[in-house]
């Protein structure tokens, strides 16, 4: 097993249409004997939407895992002071969500938990799902690129046509996006 004795956090965004993508890495990162403490943001904990419930995506999280998500600041603060993770992914990671931890702004679930991993120089992966991601968003994947510990699953347009501006991570690299990262490489090639 490749992650036999790992602790993972897996942090879970609010982009609704793609969150049904993470559920299987879940499952892989389970099978593949990882302890996967999930996390979710503010917005994913309470919104109802055409994707699912709030509370479906909750009760799928706790059940995948056998943890309950972790969805308050609090609750993830000390992620950092006790070393709870070897790794965290953010999947999907929202446009929003790479603003906050390109700019160092912690007033989310998701970003505080980034922070607070990111102390203890272990790596955070990174699986984008952002309608602007070659637009304003740019920026802050180039700067989350030269990051020391910042690791993306390959991702690309989604929908060149007509959403030009969007990317999206290929969720199905996240567990060799992660062993890489663990090694402290960052999987090649990185657009697709």
């Amino acid at each position: 097993m490749l992650l036999e004795n790992r602790k993972i956090g897996f942090a879970v965004t609010s982009s609704f249409c793609t969150v049904e993508y993470v559920f299987p890495e879940i499952m892989r990162l389970r099978s593949e004997g990882a302890d996967v403490i999930p996390i979710v943001s503010e917005n994913l904990a309470k919104t109802n939407t055409r994707f699912g419930t709030a509370a479906d995506i909750l009760c799928k999280m706790a059940e995948y895992t056998g943890h309950e998500p972790l969805k308050e600041l609090t609750a993830v603060e000390p992620i950092g002071p006790q070393k709870m993770l070897d790794a965290l992914v953010v999947a999907p990671c929202t446009g929003n969500t790479l603003a906050k931890i390109s700019n160092g702004i912690t007033d989310t679930t998701v970003a505080m938990a980034v922070k607070a991993h990111m102390r203890n120089a272990r790596p955070v992966i990174l699986a984008i799902a952002t309608n602007d991601g070659l637009g304003a968003n740019a920026r802050n994947i180039g700067l989350l690129l030269n990051t020391k510990n910042i690791f993306f699953v390959p991702f690309g347009q989604d929908d060149p046509k007509k959403k030009c501006n969007s990317l999206i991570a290929r969720f199905s690299l996240v567990l060799p996006t992660l062993m890489e990262a663990l090694n402290g490489n960052q999987i090649q090639p990185l657009l697709i």
